[in-house]
């Protein structure tokens, strides 16, 4: 009777085991982690306890560049660049489960406050992405940021004309969970980053080509008004609203500039940078503005009340965004030319480590999600 009822326990502890492990694997939400979109293809998770990578997929005709995941960490979701579409995988085994026509060229992707609504732009006939060729970015004869700067001021007047005569882009939008469509806006030219009022009732969209953030009415789609940044800069990139919703950091990334702005829309400071900032975020007290200078190599911190430099931190080579870990204690960046991820201590500005293996990282958020240039606030 004795043995029968060991191995009756036992066997009842191995059957516990086994679902227990099941459900790790195959249907629990993975919490603790960072997702990548490499544009050559793949999608990874990273652990953020071991800074390992634990999954990584890379589905058939797949090129993704914008990434968001959803409230509850069932999916994550990409925008796809040579497919025209955004691609929704279910976690944890990042298996796809839906394809969505968007239009040509999707690239930034973002979830309303909400949760139940994703935002994404995309740009008839653009050639964007990253350059395919040439001297590898961060190299000798791009090092100086003056030099760098000058050189994208002429290209920039150069494609004045080209940029005028595209179609404009398109802001679509899709219900999260069921990815109905909702409202497409008609945007200006070359569009960005992307971000949300405090109170969720605007869109924000960063007009690259033609200087200014357009907004838009999220729940209809129908546009407002533009904020011309021109006396400013030259093409806005990233746009981030601070933690608090006393206004928004914007990126200008031919000029090498920082602007803040008001609630009303009114720049009120603007400071250089090093050369090519575009991601950007505020840390969680909205105290300092972290800004991903992309071809100098550099995470810069600056101040956000005064927009004073804090801090430099070498990076890695193109270094288009990054993430806070959700307990902020670190900032990982994708560095898409070096091909790998930067880890940086988020209060010391020292690095951390270095996750090789990637192709092209391009976007980076987490679950829980956290602050970033894709994700929070």
């Amino acid at each position: 009777m004795s043995s029968r009822r060991t191995g009756f326990w036992l066997a009842a502890v191995l059957v516990v085991a086994l679902a227990i492990f099941l459900w790790t694997r195959y249907l629990a939400i993975p919490a603790n982690v960072a997702y990548v979109s490499e544009e050559a293809g793949a999608i990874s998770m990273i652990d953020l306890s071991t800074l390992k990578v634990i999954r990584r997929v890379q589905p058939n005709d797949v090129a993704p560049r914008g990434l968001a995941v959803t409230f509850d960490g069932k999916y994550v979701v990409t925008s796809n660049k040579n497919t025209s579409d955004v691609a929704v995988f279910r976690t944890p085994r990042l298996s796809l489960v839906e394809r969505i026509h968007v239009g040509d060229n999707p690239e930034f992707i973002k979830i309303n406050p909400a949760g139940d609504r994703l935002f994404a732009t995309f740009e008839p006939t653009s050639q964007g992405g990253p350059p395919k060729s040439g001297k590898a970015e961060g190299s000798k004869g791009e090092s100086k940021d003056g030099e760098a700067k000058d050189k994208d001021k002429a290209e920039a007047k150069n494609n004045d004309n080209d940029d005028d005569n595209r179609p404009p882009a398109q802001i679509a939008s899709f219900h999260v969970g069921d990815w109905a469509p909702g409202p497409v806006s008609t945007a200006g030219q070359e569009t960005e980053g992307m971000e949300f009022s405090p109170d969720g009732k605007l869109v924000l969209v960063a007009n690259e080509s033609q200087e200014n953030i357009g907004l838009f009415d999220e729940a209809t789609g129908a546009h407002i008004r533009d904020i011309d940044l021109k006396a400013y800069g030259i093409r806005p990139r990233g746009v981030k609203v601070s933690p608090q919703g006393t206004g928004y950091a914007v990126t200008m990334e031919t000029s090498g500039t920082l602007l803040t702005i008001d609630p009303n829309f009114n720049v009120i400071k603007s400071v250089p940078t090093a050369a090519k900032p575009y991601g950007l975020a505020f840390d969680r007290a909205g105290k300092r503005i972290f800004v991903s200078a992309a071809l100098a190599g550099k995470l810069q911190v600056f101040a956000a009340d005064s927009l004073q430099l804090l801090a430099e931190v070498p990076t890695g080579q193109r270094c288009w965004h990054f993430t806070f870990t959700p307990d902020d204690s670190r900032i990982l960046l994708a560095c898409g030319r070096s091909n790998n991820i930067v880890v940086v201590d988020a209060n010391s500005y020292k690095k951390i480590q270095t996750i090789e293996g990637f192709k092209l990282p391009w976007g980076i958020v987490t679950y829980p999600r956290s602050y970033g240039s894709l994700g929070l606030p």
